[in-house]
């Protein structure tokens, strides 16, 4: 799986020892400096991936993500960072990042994020882009993940990567958007986060619960019309998180 890869480290000798191992696995690397010029990079060559320090000149590597996220850019991004507190470490999850490493790092584990980051965001061939004539609904070759998911009025288009509610389009970052299509393929099933970090990057042992957490924090500002109490994307205390339509739940609890 070769890509697009874009590097933005200020760090000379770090940057080079990056380039190298991504290289080897087949990938096209453009190394920048500083945080002006990632953007600038990323806004001209729309890359598959972004390799971001967070301590860099210019902008430094969250507000490089904020820009980004902001513009409704949906590469994945791979946060490199010195900074060791939790709370650093999910700020950068805040603002839209998909996975961070803390250096040191071992350059083995790096390429295996990136392949995975790369895997879960891979798109479909380009022929796929245009579009084609209606087709019967029940069309027997059409794979699971064309179909458009619905948990009530919410809306997950796995093909097109889409999410709405009631209508409404809710832009989600490539992470948030996978925890949210594996949930809506299996409405009311109860998701530990085990299972849903493993959604997210295939190597659950690499980062904490925590991740999910705040991707979940982030959804629910989305998707539900009151975050702080949740009616779609519920907590199921001491193991997980569901999702569930609202209006069903309210019917119930009248019955």
């Amino acid at each position: 799986m070769c890509a697009n890869i874009v590097v933005a480290e200020d760090d000379a000798k770090q940057a080079e020892l990056v380039r190298r191992y991504l290289e080897h696995e087949g990938h096209a690397v453009t190394v920048v400096e500083d945080g002006r010029t990632a953007l600038e990079t990323v806004r001209h060559q729309e890359p598959d991936l972004v390799v971001l320090d967070v301590m860099m000149p210019g902008a430094d590597g969250l507000d490089v993500v904020r820009i980004l996220r902001a513009e409704r850019r949906e590469v994945p991004l791979l946060m490199l960072t010195a900074r060791s507190t939790e709370d650093d470490l999910l700020l950068g999850l805040d603002l839209g990042a998909d996975d961070y490493m803390t250096k040191p790092f071992s350059p083995r584990e790096l390429t295996a994020r990136v392949r995975t980051l790369l895997r879960r965001n891979r798109r479909g061939p380009g022929p796929a882009a245009t579009v084609p004539a209606p087709a019967p609904a029940s069309e027997p070759e059409a794979a699971p993940d064309d179909e458009v998911l619905t948990v009530g009025v919410l809306r997950v288009d796995p093909l097109r990567h889409e999410v709405s509610v009631a209508g409404t389009p809710v832009e989600c970052t490539p992470g948030e958007f996978r925890i949210l299509a594996a949930m809506a393929a299996e409405p009311g099933r109860v998701f530990t986060r085990a299972r849903l970090l493993d959604e997210l990057h295939g190597f659950d042992k690499y980062i904490s619960g925590r991740t999910v957490d705040v991707h979940v924090m982030n959804l629910r500002k989305k998707i539900e019309r009151a975050p702080r109490r949740p009616a779609r994307l519920i907590t199921v205390f001491g193991v997980g998180y569901k999702l569930t339509d609202p209006a069903k739940n309210v019917r119930h609890a009248s019955s």
